[in-house]
């Protein structure tokens, strides 16, 4: 069984530059400042502050800041506001990441409806996305 029932394909990114620099240990913000345009290089950058503890509004702009370059990528590549995004397709994680630590931030500083709505955006988009991120 499918958890796409309207039959709406899958939105797959292109491969993000950026992720071979994080991955080769580069200073997240570096990385962000080479390659703007890169949801993941945001979503480190947020998930790194939100574990840091006291930098919640921090968090939230870096997640925010993804979550919202992650919506130009997903439209050059044909998404059309919704169907699935899914977690196995390995670029698709920095639009995936972005938009959980944006729910968490956005629970850190008491946005409470945001956080809700985020968090179902993320379980629309990839249910096992959710499970892994633990949203």
């Amino acid at each position: 069984m499918t958890d796409n029932l309207l039959g709406i394909p899958e939105t797959r990114l292109p491969a993000d530059p950026a992720a071979e620099k994080l991955d080769a240990g580069i200073d997240p913000a570096q990385v962000a400042a080479a390659f703007p345009s890169s949801s993941l290089a945001w979503a480190v950058l947020a998930e790194d502050a939100l574990a840091d503890g006291g930098r919640d509004v921090e968090a939230y702009a870096y997640a925010r800041t993804g979550y919202h370059r992650s919506l130009d990528s997903l439209r050059k590549a044909g998404w059309r506001g919704q169907g699935p995004v899914p977690w196995s397709h390995e670029p698709n994680r920095g639009f995936l990441r972005s938009l959980a630590a944006l729910a968490r931030a956005a629970r850190a500083i008491g946005e409470s409806d945001e956080e809700a709505r985020c968090a179902a955006f993320l379980r629309d988009s990839s249910i096992e996305a959710a499970r892994e991120l633990g949203l």
